[in-house]
């Protein structure tokens, strides 16, 4: 894997880095009323088309983003026959973080957020077996030709 796709596999590492900072790091503080996601908030309330953000949502949907280029890089890197295992890391680190949370202070383990970085899992391996599938379709295609 790492010498198959070293620049890939250092992207991966870095970034799985990055978020074990976020998610097991000093919780940052937080700006409470005055924080810009909350300022943002309030201008979204204020027009009838966006007044259904939530708070709640956007952290989800954060989560969804955070967890996606991890379940892109996994599949990029295990390849499109291990799909499977490119959700179940994932999956599996983010019980993992929950789990730990549970002794950090000032950090909540939710099973929210299992279930969102899951989803921005899944949409990562989507995304990237929807990028490879013409490749996979001509190398497919060469097989069948060379068997020929």
């Amino acid at each position: 894997m790492f010498r198959r796709h070293p620049v890939l596999s250092i992207v991966t590492l870095l970034y799985l880095g990055v978020v074990g900072y976020i998610t097991l790091g000093p919780q940052p503080p937080v700006g409470g009323k005055n924080g810009i996601v909350m300022q943002v908030l309030r201008i979204l309330w204020e027009h009838p088309v966006t007044d259904w953000v939530t708070y709640n949502g956007v952290e989800f949907t954060a989560n969804i983003l955070m967890f996606l280029p991890i379940g892109l890089f996994f599949l990029l890197l295990f390849g499109r026959r291990r799909w499977w295992l490119a959700v179940l890391l994932p999956f599996l680190m983010t019980v993992s973080i929950e789990t730990a949370q549970i002794w950090i202070p000032g950090r909540v383990s939710d099973i929210r957020d299992v279930i969102s970085n899951t989803i921005g899992a899944v949409v990562g391996v989507l995304l990237g077996l929807a990028l490879t599938a013409p490749r996979a379709r001509r190398a497919r295609r060469a097989r069948a030709e060379a068997r020929a």
